[in-house]
């Protein structure tokens, strides 16, 4: 059994009428990265906040390797917890250098051991060589590295990391992101990481929470989140999905796109909505075909075209890049998922 770090148990809090943490419990495991995925405003930060320390829970408990952090009438101070905290904003101080502002946590420690923590940790982050200059004179990567590195410095049981590279550009965020899961990885270091990004979730998680309204819907691996999503919510928020009608058959679904032998375990009769994305559908020329080209994006490598169905229904597809038809060409539309597709009952917005 992999062991616990971490584990919060019917943990509530509210502003007011507003929900930011419902009924929430859940596990993070020694050494994992797990992330919190949900919409803006969903209370993924509150977590965050009550977890380190920055604020008490309405009810609930907080617990790390057994030890009791908060619960009622009980809040262990945010300094006592071995928690480490990196804002989005990274939070440096701007009047302290790269190895002033890693050190700041290590006060308790002797000028001779902080310097060693400080210049071992520069190090690990690849910042070894910048530890002189101040804030401003870095990139927006090297100013994250260095909250980063401060974050570890104190060897803390767990990091929290808000939004990390939500202020980055598109490049530097795939490379920065990467590069800081390896590093997360390396040391063993157990991680809670707070998105909105779907794309960053999927790409740095060991498992997944998605977030809703101050509620957990459902929390897994990236790819059971992405293939096995269990309610119409996720499957919309976890990869770009769209939704075609059809009814259950005794040999799979029938839809317009034909019978897809699919598991549902819905009676036969019911009407269902099928998760479907633009990687599930195949498109091709065809002047009979029943689809209608609606548009089409290009993103380098690949197109995405919308498609007009019979029904007027408008489904994505995903297609290579040498693949070029224009507006209101005719096609033939198959679904070719190679996979179990999600299935909700008719209508179901949950």
């Amino acid at each position: 059994m992999t062991e616990t770090i971490l584990s919060l148990n019917n943990v509530e809090k509210r502003y007011g009428d507003v929900p930011a943490a419902v009924d929430v419990t859940f596990d993070v495991r020694v050494g994992e990265l797990l992330v919190l995925l949900g919409p803006s405003g969903c209370g993924k930060t509150t977590l965050l906040r009550l977890i380190s320390g920055l604020e008490a829970p309405d009810r609930g408990r907080i617990t790390s390797n057994g030890r009791v952090l908060s619960d009622t009438g009980l809040l262990v101070p945010p300094e006592q917890r071995h928690i480490s905290l990196v804002f989005q904003d990274n939070a440096l101080f701007p009047h302290m250098t790269v190895r002033d502002n890693v050190s700041f946590g290590l006060s308790k420690h002797g000028s001779a051991t902080r310097n060693r923590v400080v210049t071992e940790t520069l190090d690990m982050v690849q910042l070894a060589d910048v530890g002189h200059r101040y804030p401003h004179e870095l990139s927006g990567g090297q100013q994250q590295r260095v909250a980063l590195a401060r974050a570890l410095a104190p060897q803390p049981k767990l990091v929290l990391l808000d939004e990390p590279f939500s202020d980055l550009d598109r490049t530097l965020r795939i490379g920065l992101r990467e590069e800081v899961r390896a590093l997360l990885k390396a040391n063993g270091t157990s991680t809670i990481l707070v998105t909105h990004d779907q794309e960053e979730a999927l790409a740095v998680g060991d498992r997944i929470a998605v977030q809703r309204a101050g509620h957990i819907e459902q929390i897994g691996a990236p790819e059971e989140l992405f293939s096995a999503p269990r309610s119409r919510f996720i499957a919309e928020f976890v990869g770009a999905t769209d939704f075609i009608h059809g009814e259950v058959v005794t040999d799979g679904i029938r839809t317009e796109l034909g019978i897809l032998n699919q598991p549902n375990g819905a009676a036969v009769g019911a009407k269902v909505d099928i998760a479907i994305r633009a990687d599930d559908i195949a498109i091709a020329a065809d002047p009979n075909g029943a689809g209608t080209v609606v548009s089409r994006v290009f993103t380098g490598t690949q197109n995405v075209y919308r498609v007009r169905l019979a029904s007027g229904q408008i489904v994505r597809s995903l297609q290579p890049h040498t693949l070029v038809l224009a507006e209101g060409t005719s096609v033939r539309v198959r679904a070719e998922p190679g996979h179990g597709l999600a299935c909700f009952p008719l209508g179901r917005k949950g």
